[in-house]
């Protein structure tokens, strides 16, 4: 049996890199699985790798045209999958945005849009889900936060507050429902081959390695696999966690 069977998944920012890969790994483990993304285009195509990759003719898949950052729109997208699933056992918010630059030069707009793409929007999700969870007396709540939440970086004081934000959210939100057995973890990844990345140059690149002991980027591949685990009946007994995926960048 594969780990993920019958559960019932809602990813956002589901439709690349680091979503993308973590909605077809939870189908290859035998779970329904919905999305939210904002591209029409990339969501179908995200469906499409979905079908191919199922493990069970019951197996179901959605997508929705969702900005996250704005509360009616994620809790009426989520009241219409519950309508048709009846409940939702995990929940990953994966949506990010970054807008880097140094804080003398940020506009209030860059700022405001990573924390509220970001931050705001773990928020929205959890809240319009929670209460079915704790009725259900079960569910997996994952926060894909990043290792610049724990250490900070140039550049990004939008963006390493938006991580650092989602991981005392997910602290605090980890105490209030541990007795209803629900569990809220994060992961921290560090430096993935992703659209994020792939604007560095060869020297920041470069440099970026000379950071990370065992000498080379990540995959999304390397974070859905501990998206599985804390998803999964494995980590049960895992709750409040930060799971850095980061090659060991942070010790």
């Amino acid at each position: 049996m594969q780990l993920l069977t019958a559960k019932k998944a809602l990813i956002t920012g589901g439709t690349a890199g680091i979503g993308k890969e973590i909605a077809l790994a939870f189908a290859k483990q035998g779970a329904d699985v919905a999305i939210f993304g904002t591209n029409g285009e990339r969501s179908a195509q995200v469906l499409s790798e979905m079908e191919q990759a199922r493990i069970s003719p019951e197996q179901k898949f959605e997508s929705f045209l969702v900005n996250v950052s704005e509360k009616a729109s994620v809790e009426a997208a989520v009241q219409q999958l519950l309508a048709k699933w009846g409940q939702i056992d995990i929940l990953v918010n994966n949506a990010g945005i970054t807008r880097d630059g140094l804080l003398m030069r940020m506009s209030e707009e860059d700022w405001d849009q990573v924390i509220d793409v970001n931050l705001k929007s773990v928020y929205n999700t959890c809240q319009a889900l929670v209460r079915s969870m704790i009725k259900a007396k079960c569910g997996k709540i994952i926060n894909i936060s990043s290792v610049v939440g724990l250490t900070g970086n140039a550049g990004q004081a939008n963006y390493a507050a938006s991580k650092s934000g989602m991981i005392g959210f997910t602290k605090a939100l980890a105490l209030e429902l541990a007795t209803r057995n629900v569990c809220v973890n994060c992961i921290a990844p560090g430096f993935i081959e992703t659209r994020m990345t792939d604007v560095l140059t060869d020297g920041q690149k470069e440099g970026v390695l000379k950071k990370i002991p065992m000498g080379r980027m990540g995959s999304p591949q390397d974070i859905a696999n501990a998206a599985v685990f804390l998803a999964s009946h494995l980590s049960d007994y895992v709750t409040g966690q930060v799971l850095t995926v980061d090659g060991g960048m942070v010790m």
